[in-house]
């Protein structure tokens, strides 16, 4: 009895510990955050106050950077990060921005421009 709940006990670790596969749903594109060509970075609206929902669509896979710029083309805030091809819905928080006008602009890794795009901060 002992060697048949210790059988049962293992089989249940082994079945637990198997890994579930992951199936990412599929990104649900807002129509005001539609990008027609197979690259670019829009902005769900011009005018931001503390955040703005952003589409950033590539052809395939790869790390990118997210840069803004202010009025005088200075770098006020960078991010690098892993995006998927396809559509990619990201949040960009402007709370620490003073109020305003910026540019977004996005960089494969060797700096190439493969989007930009102007907002306001109110």
């Amino acid at each position: 009895m002992k060697n048949l709940l210790f059988v049962l006990f293992a089989i249940m670790v082994i079945v637990g510990c198997r890994k579930d596969p992951f199936v990412t749903p599929p990104v649900v594109v807002d129509n005001s955050l539609t990008i027609t060509q197979s690259v670019g970075i829009k902005l769900q609206s011009q005018f931001v106050t503390s955040e703005v929902a952003m589409n950033v669509k590539l052809d395939a896979g790869q790390n990118v950077t997210i840069k803004i710029f202010d009025i005088a083309n200075r770098v006020v805030s960078k991010e690098t990060m892993w995006v998927n091809s396809g559509d990619n819905i990201l949040k960009v928080y402007t709370t620490s921005l003073p109020s305003s006008a910026y540019r977004i602009g996005l960089f494969d890794n060797n700096g190439k421009q493969l989007g930009i795009t102007d907002f306001n901060k109110l």
